[in-house]
């Protein structure tokens, strides 16, 4: 790869700093500017939900699976990532979707295990409630997504990239054609490469340079425990909500791992929520909430993640999508190289910006 192309990564988020890290690991010259902190917006309200799976065309499943993998090679170069493959029980739809879901996704390779009552019992021994039948996918896992991405900007400074918070960038600078740097707060910065990554910021920054994403910013409330005794081994996406405990103990939970809808009243909602949370766990009594989050999850109007360069804007390259954790280290691996070298994995090939036009 390159070691003389000067890029720009507007975000801080887990994809922005996987991209930062990558590029910075092959040599490039890396800024990462963010307006916020590192995690940014998104990331610090995520579930962290490592995983391949739901109904997916196999093309989604198969990316998502190289991520699963990239995880492992990504926590290989930096030791002490908080990354635990803890393994998810699901029985969160109806039973014929449940064995469509299961039949497929096996066949493609995927390791999920019909598991019935009592061993459901034996894999979360403090639930309250137990399904008849479950599914168990013990190669999943969870990444603690703020300290993930400390951790790779961290890395990434300590290669050569600089890190510039409390930033706003205002507008992509572009000269014949060419995207050539950003513009923030008066400041003016040229770069080879500008990359976005910033999220639900993302389609106000391109529309400056008149490129249109097509992104949607549902919001998800997630309700965040105070730190308690170890209640849960894994993830736990039963019919009514999604839970799991974090390393530092706490228990959180959404109606969905994206989270519920906060109606009118967030905080209201975020106390029936966390009411519900306790009567799913034995012993959940002693749980109190600690605070709630609304995050608004940048996610393109098919579902599917954008990721590559944006065509009439030369010297772009677009990062967005809302699988942001699962998806993090292949895109950052798999930007660099297209940023660099100019080599697109084939697993990226349906996810360009272009198949909007069409």
């Amino acid at each position: 790869m390159s070691s003389a192309k000067e890029v720009i990564v507007i975000g801080a988020g887990i994809i922005g700093a996987s991209i930062a890290w990558h590029l910075a690991k092959a040599g490039a010259r890396v800024t990462v500017v963010s307006e916020s902190g590192a995690g940014g917006v998104a990331t610090p309200n995520s579930f962290a939900w490592i995983n391949a799976s739901w109904g997916n065309p196999e093309t989604y499943f198969r990316l998502r699976r190289r991520a699963m993998a990239e995880w492992t090679r990504l926590a290989d170069d930096l030791p002490g990532l908080p990354l635990a493959w803890c393994g998810g029980l699901c029985w969160d739809m109806p039973t014929d979707e449940q064995e469509a879901y299961a039949a497929g996704h096996s066949s493609w390779g995927y390791g999920i295990e019909r598991v019935g009552r009592d061993q459901v019992a034996r894999i979360e021994p403090n639930l309250a409630e137990l399904p008849d039948l479950a599914l168990y996918i013990a190669e999943e896992g969870v990444a603690e997504p703020v300290a993930a991405t400390s951790a790779l900007l961290a890395d990434a400074e300590r290669r050569g990239a600089r890190i510039v918070t409390g930033k706003t960038v205002i507008a992509l600078t572009r000269s014949g054609g060419k995207v050539t740097g950003v513009e923030m707060s008066g400041e003016r910065h040229a770069a080879d490469e500008v990359v976005i990554a910033a999220g639900t910021g993302a389609p106000a920054i391109a529309e400056t340079v008149g490129v249109k994403l097509p992104i949607e910013t549902p919001p998800g409330l997630i309700v965040h425990s105070r730190p308690y005794t170890k209640m849960l081994n894994g993830l736990v996406l039963a019919d009514r909500l999604h839970m799991r405990q974090t390393a530092e103990g706490r228990i959180i939970a959404g109606s969905d791992f994206g989270g519920a809808d906060p109606g009118e009243d967030a905080d209201a909602t975020a106390h029936e929520l966390f009411a519900a949370t306790k009567t799913m766990l034995r012993g959940g009594e002693g749980l109190e909430l600690d605070f709630h989050t609304v995050g608004y999850r940048p996610t393109p109007v098919d579902g599917f993640p954008i990721i590559g360069r944006a065509e009439g804007a030369d010297g772009l390259y677009v990062a967005v999508m809302h699988s942001g954790i699962t998806l993090a280290p292949a895109v950052g691996l798999f930007a660099a190289r297209e940023i660099l070298d100019g080599e697109r994995d084939a697993l990226l090939a349906p996810y360009g910006l272009n198949r909007f036009a069409q």
